[in-house]
């Protein structure tokens, strides 16, 4: 991990730098807060020879996975210019944290392109268009995670087999799927408008921008149709109404 105070040092070095990326835990994703990581799959071997800050920080991950009381961890002292767990998105992906406060209105989820690490403390898809991330956004969505969806204290807690592989959305034709990628731009568009905030600052329930709530208001317009809904849902409970009837037919379970 490569923390604010020490990133001007290892940008700096022209070898380290080339597997520098940054790198978003669950705070970060939600607290905007600068982190990066020296992501080394690729890494040629004979960098470490060139790279004193690389070989130090590959040493040092060496020597602690060594010393751990976990043989699990110790095991991976063979390689120690890997993280154990690597989950490394190639194309566009949605990157969502795995608990949100109750209070939201919408699910605060991000699209980031794939040079950006995430931490295993959020969920990550792939998603080249934003289908994913339009669908993840609307509130037929946080509806469903409420619902069916795990918690935490009383927080919402995002599990992917719970929450989001079994939203019974209907195959959807291509011209809605466009309108509601559209949709889906349009509120990343709104909210780069105040790069300054924070994804917890953009969905504070009771100071969001005006422009936001309406940019989600168009996205539930186009979603609630996709779930088959004959205008755009006016309460919780008809999207659970909804939901369930969805669930009903698609898995054939009254």
């Amino acid at each position: 991990m490569v923390e604010a105070e020490d990133y001007e040092g290892v940008a700096a070095d022209p070898v380290a730098a080339k597997y520098l990326h940054p790198y978003v835990g669950a705070r970060e994703l939600l607290h905007n807060e600068d982190r990066w990581c020296l992501w080394l799959e690729d890494l040629d071997p004979r960098g470490l020879s060139r790279s004193v800050i690389l070989r130090t920080r590959v040493e040092a991950v060496r020597e602690s996975r060594a010393a751990s009381k976990a043989a699990s961890t110790r095991e991976f002292a063979r390689y120690p210019h890997l993280f154990r767990q690597r989950a490394k998105q190639e194309v566009s992906y949605v990157c969502a944290p795995r608990h949100v406060s109750e209070t939201r209105h919408y699910f605060t989820v991000a699209h980031f392109g794939p040079e950006v690490i995430a931490g295993d403390a959020n969920f990550t898809i792939a998603d080249p268009e934003g289908f994913n991330f339009a669908i993840m956004s609307s509130s037929m969505f946080i509806t469903w995670q409420k619902t069916v969806g795990g918690r935490i204290k009383s927080d919402l807690r995002f599990g992917s087999t719970l929450s989001w592989y079994t939203v019974p959305l209907p195959e959807v034709s291509d011209d809605l799927r466009e309108k509601i990628i559209a949709a889906g731009k349009g509120i990343l568009a709104t909210r780069e408008k105040h790069p300054e905030r924070s994804l917890a600052d953009h969905y504070n329930p009771l100071v969001m921008d005006p422009a936001l709530i309406k940019a989600h208001d168009r996205l539930d317009a186009l979603v609630d149709r996709a779930f088959g809904s004959e205008r755009t849902c006016r309460s919780e409970k008809e999207r659970q109404e909804i939901l369930f009837a969805r669930y009903s037919e698609m898995t054939g379970e009254a």
